[in-house]
């Protein structure tokens, strides 16, 4: 599940986004303040930043030139300066995207998503995934676990490649039926769930008796190298 942190002073504005993209299978924490957000983006473990430039403590320009001098995380700026000087702006300072206000909810989760799987394709597509005795060979398309390879089909190699770029974070069935069917959500669940089933079967494991996929009641599933 994608970890979102919104920089907004506004309370109604800030209220509305964390409400709208929790409802779009994302996880929200929010500061009131520039250089609270600043502190939270480099201290806490999120995917992406959304920020308000602005913010009455600091220009958001000047605080997103503080945080790309330490961090590369991805920054989508929103902002009631729609002019064209501004949008330029942001970029040459470091923001992946622009989004002027008013906006739909719709909207901005489309381009958080767009922002997080373009940072996710820039790693190496051939970069091999090792989770416990579990190697993934993207390129090759092939899975190793304890030495022997597996015989997926392909779909679950994509549901297993996924979880395994995001070890340890929890990753929700919409987030699933999103990037690995290129579905929009709707009634997906059993979907998901028979094939997280088939591919417990083949990582020999079970719901019950978990090693590798673990089951987060009511949010989601996330791999894991399984515990000594």
């Amino acid at each position: 599940m994608p970890q979102i942190l919104i920089v907004e002073d506004d309370p109604e504005i800030r209220r509305a986004l964390i409400h709208a993209l929790q409802e779009r299978g994302h996880a929200v924490a929010s500061s009131p303040t520039g250089m609270q957000g600043l502190n939270d983006a480099l201290t806490g473990e999120h995917d992406l930043v959304v920020l308000d430039l602005g913010l009455p403590d600091i220009d958001g320009l000047e605080l997103l030139r503080m945080l790309r001098a330490v961090s590369s995380i991805p920054v989508i700026v929103v902002t009631a300066r729609g002019d064209e000087a501004s949008l330029v702006r942001a970029l040459e300072v470091g923001a992946d995207d622009f989004v002027p206000k008013p906006f739909s909810a719709a909207s901005l989760d489309a381009r958080v998503r767009a922002v997080l799987r373009r940072v996710n394709d820039d790693a190496p597509a051939d970069s091999t995934v090792t989770v416990g005795n579990l190697v993934i060979n993207p390129e090759g398309r092939t899975v190793n676990l304890d030495g022997q390879e597996l015989d997926l089909t392909a779909r679950e190699f994509d549901l297993l490649l996924y979880l395994a770029r995001h070890t340890g974070r929890v990753v929700s069935k919409r987030e699933l039926t999103l990037e690995v069917w290129q579905q929009a959500y709707g009634g997906a669940d059993k979907t998901v769930d028979v094939h997280l089933s088939w591919l417990r079967r083949k990582l020999g494991e079970t719901a019950a008796e978990p090693r590798y996929i673990r089951s987060v009641r009511n949010v989601g599933v996330k791999l894991v190298a399984p515990e000594d």
